[in-house]
């Protein structure tokens, strides 16, 4: 039997082909909160030019950006610093590059941060993420071509390494609140790294993402959640699938005795609970140092599982105090509005940027924060409007991951 294309879907494959900017519809909106982004706090960031990954010139970039907003050694002398790291999905090459210079964070930088840390007299560093595999976490980065002897070595020996997507070595989860009650969960049960620690850096990759949009220190704590009580299969200890089917489609519920989601009837469309998700984890486990980096990425998604992407060479480094911030600035740099209305470029849905500053996490006002180093303007490195194609596939990336297809159709939500 043959099926005949309805008008709604031939114009949604028309813009798919052309791969034209979303435009902007009323969407449903999340949880309301009081609104605290006019007393939001600012803090500094700092963008330095990093034309290549050699070990050294990363070094002086990164010791430069951290010395402009106050340098590391009052903020990690003599504590623990848990790093959560940007390496969402498999390892594996993309578009000619491998991982690291695609949608992983480099471990060049890895390595200068735990040097930096070492020379700032910090007495552990540990350096986390939520690998989707079973193998232990230093055998799954050297095979993925880490030097993963060279990284200890730059720590001074102090660094460790964690696979957060379960319990790991710690006999149960640490729960965590969300100070505003949550847009979409009021708390989160979580390895207990991200809560024994003195220090907790969000050290993430500049990347455009299908379903949120931008992705950098912010996004990067959507993977603080454990696969094990979050994931397709939860509960499993040893799960190695996206939480696709629990937080983005909401076709799950989350374990017994995990803290259920808010129940203020947000509709099963990830492009509301991600953003949500991802506030409602930086809430919950706040960011004290944010380092983003973009000598090397791509633009148009977040993975190998997009359609449409584009490898690309900004040539640059971040750090700032407060991840909102920070991730304010980014964005500019990239060539969007920060404060850009829920479903405008780059935002396919919610605006995460906008969640955090409401809850008063950071502000996104371009204009209270202290921009150092390069000015947005002299660092901006456009990455343009995101692929149609992959917003329509942001939410199959559970197929690379052992998961189910899902989203056969978003186009239901645009006004196309």
């Amino acid at each position: 039997m043959t099926h005949e294309l309805t008008r709604r879907e031939m114009l949604a494959r028309s813009v798919a082909a052309l791969s034209i900017p979303l435009l902007p519809a009323k969407a449903p909106a999340v949880r309301e909160v009081p609104d605290r982004s006019g007393t939001a706090p600012t803090s500094p960031v700092s963008i330095q030019r990093c034309e290549t990954y050699e070990p050294k010139l990363v070094r002086e970039k990164l010791d430069a950006a951290l010395d402009q907003i106050g340098g590391l050694t009052k903020l990690v002398e003599n504590k623990t610093v848990t790093v959560k790291l940007n390496m969402t999905g498999p390892i594996r090459e993309m578009l000619g590059h491998p991982a690291h210079e695609t949608y992983h964070v480099h471990p060049n930088v890895v390595a200068a941060f735990c040097a930096a840390c070492h020379d700032a007299g910090a007495r552990r560093i540990v350096l986390v993420e939520a690998w989707y595999d079973n193998t232990p976490v230093e055998e799954l980065l050297s095979k993925g071509g880490w030097d993963v002897a060279g990284i200890k070595s730059a720590g001074g020996q102090k660094v460790m390494f964690e696979n957060t997507r379960n319990r790991g070595s710690w006999p149960d989860y640490a729960r965590v609140k969300v100070p505003w009650g949550g847009y979409l969960f009021p708390a989160f049960d979580l390895n207990q790294w991200y809560v024994k620690t003195d220090v907790f850096v969000s050290l993430a990759k500049i990347k455009n993402h299908a379903t949120a949009g931008v992705t950098m220190s912010l996004k990067n704590l959507f993977g603080i959640t454990p696969t094990a009580l979050y994931g397709n299969d939860a509960p499993n200890e040893k799960c190695t699938t996206a939480r696709v089917d629990l937080i983005h489609l909401a076709k799950r519920k989350v374990p017994e005795g995990v803290p259920a989601e808010v129940d203020h009837g947000l509709p099963a469309d990830p492009f509301l609970r991600v953003p949500a998700c991802v506030a409602d984890c930086c809430g919950a486990r706040p960011i004290d140092l944010a380092v983003i980096e973009g000598v090397k990425t791509i633009k148009g998604g977040e993975g190998f599982w997009n359609k449409g992407c584009e490898y690309i060479e900004p040539k640059l480094l971040m750090v700032g105090r407060n991840g909102v911030t920070a991730d304010a600035v980014c964005t500019a740099v990239m060539g969007y509005d920060p404060q850009a209305p829920d479903k405008q470029s780059p935002f396919p849905g919610t605006n995460h940027l906008r969640l955090c500053a409401q809850a008063g996490l950071g502000t996104i006002d371009l204009k209270q924060i202290e921009v150092l180093g390069l000015s947005i303007e002299q660092a901006k490195f456009p990455f343009g409007p995101l692929p149609v194609a992959a917003v329509r596939r942001g939410e199959t990336a559970g197929l690379a991951y052992g998961g189910p297809a899902c989203c056969p159709s978003l186009y239901g939500r645009f006004a196309v």
